[in-house]
């Protein structure tokens, strides 16, 4: 049976582009997705990545003038950095959330494109970490990913974990 969105747009005579357009608008209606139970998708950008291989020379160079290697104080351990401030200015450290340097290839992620660096509600993965269990839903809004894609790290990262525990029993018959 159709709905009355759908028949008042089907019954009215127009071009079909006319009708496709009012359809999705019909559908678009606030309060529709409620109503037959979906989630609202998510409106940030998508990561993107930097491969240093497809920079150019005068690139590169522009980036070393602008921002040259300098020896600065960073924190080395947790317990350096657990009571500094809030949003964290080293987006060196590997467990910033603004980016990810490929530890082999040295291509850069920008995990948040679209905002800065001080806009971030979270930006250390430890601090998320100290918080406890959160669901899976709120690791993908915090590191900007799918809920899916946080469940496939999960069960790969938990695999990995049962692999290494293997190993260190077969460890007590080689030895």
């Amino acid at each position: 049976m159709k709905d009355a969105a759908s028949a008042e747009v089907v019954d009215r005579e127009s071009s079909p582009g006319e009708e496709r357009e009012s359809l999705v608008d019909a559908l678009d209606e606030p309060g529709t997705d409620e109503r037959r139970g979906r989630r609202k998708r998510r409106s940030r950008a998508r990561a993107r990545t930097i491969s240093i291989r497809r920079l150019s020379k005068a690139e590169l160079n522009r980036g070393r003038e602008l921002y040259p290697e300098s020896d600065y104080w960073k924190p080395r351990s947790r317990s350096e950095c657990k009571d500094m401030e809030r949003p964290c200015p080293f987006v060196s450290c590997k467990y910033h959330l603004y980016i990810d340097v490929h530890p082999v290839r040295g291509s850069i992620k920008l995990n948040f494109p679209d905002i800065e660096i001080w806009e971030m509600t979270e930006t250390c993965a430890l601090d998320v970490a100290d918080r406890g269990g959160i669901t899976l839903e709120e690791v993908g809004e915090i590191m900007n990913l799918t809920r899916e894609r946080v469940r496939q790290v999960e069960t790969a990262g938990l695999a990995r974990l049962q692999d290494y525990r293997d190993v260190e029993r077969l460890k007590d018959y080689v030895t």
